[in-house]
């Protein structure tokens, strides 16, 4: 993975919040970006603990994090069509689109977006 910023995927930050050594080397130093999408999945968590809740919130604050913009929005429509993405995977790959910059995902639909760069991760 060549550059210094990429896009996570919400199972990524999961897997990071979990302690997964490969994908945290692999991000070392790197410029995080996350979709807004991810920021509510992972905080809108139904049975998410205060603690949980705050080292999401810490983690997140070392990221920058993205809002929804009309380029991203059109992006997503033609990602939907196209590909028949949920919302939440195709805003965070509009969202890859939109900067420019690779998504990290261990989503094995992602792989088949032509438009987005995609580094796949297989958990060990």
């Amino acid at each position: 993975m060549n550059g210094n910023s990429i896009v996570l995927d919400t199972n990524i930050v999961l897997y990071l919040l979990s302690g997964d050594e490969v994908i945290t080397n692999l991000l070392f130093n790197k410029k995080l970006y996350v979709s807004f999408i991810t920021q509510l999945e992972l905080l809108g968590y139904s049975n998410i603990t205060l603690a949980e809740q705050q080292e999401i919130r810490g983690f997140l604050a070392e990221c920058i994090i993205i809002d929804i913009n009309d380029q991203i929005k059109e992006a997503v429509i033609v990602l939907k069509q196209k590909y028949r993405l949920k919302l939440p995977d195709g805003i965070i790959l509009g969202t890859s689109i939109y900067l420019g910059l690779p998504v990290i995902s261990a989503d094995g639909g992602f792989k088949r977006v032509e438009e987005a760069e995609v580094v796949y991760y297989e958990r060990s």
